[in-house]
């Protein structure tokens, strides 16, 4: 009597080169993370029609929907704004200060702040984004 052996084929899945896919991946993702948005406080803006790059010396002034205040990402008390941009612009040469305030805001923040920029005799500009379409 001749006994057949029957021979099993498992399925194999060689996964040797997923490091190196895996690794090109995270340095990918890494790289276009630090380059999307240099402004790490997410805020929504307001739309507007034109848009106007600035190229001056621009500190930022962002403010939450909670109304908390950053200056170039390091957030501050209100009553501390007008301290420290006085002590920053006096080392800039025309400095231009970029106000993104949450579009929910009300007109009387965005009006507290920019009282603060005519007592310093400083030119404010606020951050919107642009109407897609326009």
């Amino acid at each position: 009597m001749i006994i057949k052996r029957r021979r099993q084929f498992k399925a194999e899945v060689s996964t040797s080169s997923l490091n190196d896919i895996m690794f090109f991946l995270l340095l990918f993702f890494l790289i276009v993370s630090s380059l999307a948005n240099p402004n790490v406080i997410k805020l929504l803006l307001p739309n507007s029609k034109s848009a106007q790059n600035l190229s001056k010396q621009q500190i930022t002034i962002s403010v939450t929907k909670d109304k908390k205040y950053y200056i170039d990402s390091h957030q501050i008390n209100f009553d501390d704004i007008e301290p420290l941009l006085k002590a920053r612009i006096s080392t800039l040469q025309e400095p231009t200060i970029i106000l993104r305030l949450e579009y929910t805001l009300t007109v009387q923040d965005l009006a507290d702040l920019l009282e603060i920029g005519t007592r310093l005799k400083v030119k404010m500009v606020m951050a919107t984004n642009k109407t897609p379409g326009s």
